[in-house]
């Protein structure tokens, strides 16, 4: 049997630290994996299951969306996502009796960790208004009281239906269906916080918000460019593809402010090579000031206009809109500026242009380094100016590649999570199921706190996810959430949304992908969609933790049922019964799933058509690919202050916290820890060891400070400093986001360090 988990809170803010390593998997990786997972499921489980991760026949790693491969190992897996597997497999369970022993306030003084380390929730659950325990409760009765709360709404428009990446095709379509038929766009989701901001410039420059290479592609690249992006830790099976590619010659520069073991070298452990030395797959490390990706892409598009022939000008003239503007504003583009910006120096910039100019098929890879800023959509619109220069989008080994950093975000989106739906999406629904959609946008995440906060909406539903530490601004997060009449969680495992309710509140326990979903159609499967546009299945093989969940689409098609009555025109009941006819709806409502059971059931699913890769065909609002000009900007540091950003430790997956070490940055049993370059330290007479506190400020003049942190010496770029989340999400404001996509801009967070009274 697996061990129990922790009876009490481990000590978090006493770490021990070591020093960054500089290669990362390998043999540890190996011990490490097993031992997690055997703590959660036992040797014999830990066996079966994870020989079922990501192969065809079994389900889809509920962490990252990394794609699947051709050929398959028979260990398609990382640590990280072995982590994920065992949390959700495990032996532990949630009982009522567990929450007649923990009342509420009690809940919301434990950690995330202790929290998640409970194990599996087993039956449904609500919390009376003016209750101290959560109680058990029928699903009848907890549908009840959801159609309760929403029947007393004034509008619609007063509930929030938020959406966690987790959330399979199928859920996804239903759940954004039972929104609009109860008539609102209220569906905010992770994406919110994450990716909006490559959405929407990917929209505005090349008509398709998605990346535009396959798997494949990076294998075929001359030059990958990996910038704000942690692959190590995030996206491991992502440094397999980069070591395919540099086996077949390409070169890959890093761009970070933080050193990363992953893209220095990285140990295989599939591979006799990878279990002793491995591979260096950095060959150009750009150490990049907070914030300056920008001026460094508009700095490169000058030298490559100045370059002779460097610009691919007849995909230029017959493809692209904008060239004119774009050209005259890179070409004011200045080295000081620049490297002020950056950081870094002119010989480093000098040596990626040579490998720009001696390639043929570049790819850019980014992530939340580049997402979360104020100046997020254009910067990436700046790197997709440096992209269509040399005739790059459209061409195999060459394109943009957003990794995407939860398992079907981007499906979720792509079913129609959306609060700004596409008029012919709704177009295509109402055909579909003859009732008329809302046509009003809805709210993303910034502005559903904003409307709890402000007593504009009254019931929060959350599918999955984390909702209250995922998002910036704790304090007012947390306060916001507070004053709902109702909020629900459809959840496999406990978290901190949990002990952060409305007046009233429901935890709904659900399968998860490692389970069996037996309906009374039979046993059934569901789809994603990974974060290359690959569609596939994904089959549970567990038994389920508990007789009493419910798969999430049976939970939406009941609670449809239940809420909308017989004024409903869809076929809930059907649906449920038979998730194939829910992919015979979706076939005929979104583009690309045409004969979608039919193509699903084929070996690694499909890939979803994506016209500017496929066709050189661009469906924005000029019919070409868009140039863009805009000022250059960058965060301004003031005297005595730090650039913060806000990261994962190695143990842990978005708010999920596996564990206490963050193995690749010698930081063990412990989170709260900055990390401050030992020259700023001594600029700001911090030594390492000593506790600080974070105080952030920004313009509206509201300092808000996270205490208690050991300032750790460590080799990030000059002027910058890093801290984990969610820990520093209090650091960030609600209304501090980027422009356009309103992200919240926490990779740019300016603090100041104070003698922490904790210390």
């Amino acid at each position: 049997m697996a061990r129990k988990p922790p009876a009490s809170d481990p000590v978090q803010d006493a770490p021990t630290v070591t020093g960054p390593k500089h290669a990362a998997a390998g043999i540890p990786a190996v011990a490490h994996t097993l031992r997690a997972a055997q703590r959660q499921m036992g040797v014999r489980r830990t066996a079966l299951t994870l020989l079922s991760v990501n192969q065809e026949n079994g389900f889809d790693c509920p962490g990252c969306a990394w794609p699947d491969p051709e050929h398959r190992h028979t260990a398609e897996f990382c640590e990280n996502g072995a982590k994920a597997v065992a949390e959700e497999a495990t032996l532990r369970r949630v009982t009522p009796e567990f929450f007649a022993a923990h009342p509420v306030a009690d809940l919301a003084t434990r950690s995330g960790y202790w929290l998640g380390q409970q194990g599996r929730l087993t039956h449904p659950v609500y919390l009376p208004e003016g209750g101290e325990h959560y109680e058990p409760v029928t699903w009848e009765r907890a549908f009840g009281i959801v159609a309760e709360e929403l029947g007393a709404l004034s509008s619609p428009d007063e509930a929030l239906f938020y959406t966690s990446g987790r959330t399979s095709n199928e859920a996804a379509f239903l759940y954004q269906l039972f929104a609009r038929e109860l008539g609102t766009n209220n569906l905010p989701d992770c994406s919110n916080l994450c990716h909006e901001s490559s959405g929407s410039a990917l929209t505005e420059t090349l008509g398709v918000g998605k990346g535009s290479v396959l798997l494949e592609d990076l294998h075929r690249a001359d030059l990958i460019i990996v910038a704000g992006q942690n692959p190590g830790t995030n996206h491991p099976r992502m440094l397999s593809a980069l070591e395919r590619a540099k086996a077949n010659g390409a070169r890959i520069v890093s761009v970070n402010p933080l050193p990363e073991a992953g893209m220095e070298r990285f140990r295989n452990p599939q591979t006799p090579k990878g279990l002793t030395r491995g591979t260096a797959l950095t060959d150009l490390f750009l150490q990049i000031r907070l914030g300056g990706d920008q001026a460094l892409f508009r700095l490169l598009n000058r030298l490559v206009l100045e370059t002779p022939g460097a610009v691919d000008e007849e995909f230029v003239r017959e493809h692209t809109h904008g060239y004119e503007e774009f050209a005259r504003t890179a070409r004011e583009a200045d080295w000081e500026e620049t490297l002020a910006a950056t950081g870094l120096t002119r010989a480093d910039i000098e040596e990626a242009l040579r490998l720009v100019l001696g390639s043929e098929r570049i790819i850019v890879c980014w992530a939340m380094g580049l997402t979360q800023h104020k100046h997020s959509v254009p910067t990436i619109r700046e790197i997709v100016n440096f992209l269509l220069l040399r005739g790059n989008i459209g061409r195999p080994g060459a394109g943009v590649c957003p990794v995407r950093g939860h398992s079907n975000v981007q499906g979720d989106r792509t079913m129609g999570i959306f609060e700004r739906p596409a008029p012919a999406f709704l177009d295509a629904l109402e055909k579909e199921f003859g009732f008329a959609p809302p046509r009003e946008h809805g709210y993303d995440v910034v502005r559903a706190i904003r409307a709890l906060r402000d007593g504009d909406a009254k019931v929060f539903f959350a599918m999955g996810g984390n909702f209250v530490s995922a998002s910036p601004d704790t304090e007012v997060t947390e306060a916001a959430v507070r004053r709902a009449r109702l909020t629900v969680h459809v959840s496999t495992k406990l978290n901190r949304s949990h002990a952060v309710t409305g007046a009233r509140a429901l935890i709904l326990p659900t399968l998860g992908r490692t389970e069996r979903d037996v309906q009374a159609g039979g046993e059934q499967f569901v789809t994603v969609e990974d974060s290359m546009g690959m569609v596939h299945a994904s089959r549970g093989r567990l038994e389920p933790a508990s007789p009493h969940l419910l798969s999430e689409p049976a939970i939406v098609c009941r609670l449809a049922r239940r809420v909308l009555g017989g004024r409903s025109r869809v076929p809930w009941e059907e649906f449920e019964r038979d998730y194939g006819t829910v992919r015979d709806r979706i076939a005929r409502v979104v583009p690309g799933f045409e004969d979608f059971n039919a193509r699903v059931a084929r070996p690694g699913g499909f890939a979803l058509p994506h016209a500017p890769r496929d066709e050189r065909r661009f469906p924005t609002a000029t019919g070409r690919a868009n140039f863009t000009a805009a000022p250059v900007e960058y965060p301004r540091l003031p005297e005595g202050r730090l650039l913060l950003q806000t990261l994962r430790s190695h143990d842990q997956y978005n708010t999920t916290i596996y564990g206490l070490d963050d193995r690749y940055r010698g930081i063990r049993n412990g989170r709260r820890v900055v990390l401050v370059n030992p020259e700023d330290a001594g600029r700001l007479g911090v030594a390492d060891g000593s506790y600080v506190d974070l105080v952030g400020e920004w313009p509206d003049g509201v300092e808000r400070r996270a205490p208690g942190f050991r300032v750790v010496h460590y080799p990030t770029a000059r002027g910058c400093a890093a801290a984990y989340y969610p820990e520093t999400n209090v650091l960030v404001p609600l209304d501090a986001t980027a422009d356009t996509s309103n992200t919240p801009a926490s990779k740019s967070v300016v603090v100041r360090l104070e003698q922490s009274a904790t210390g």
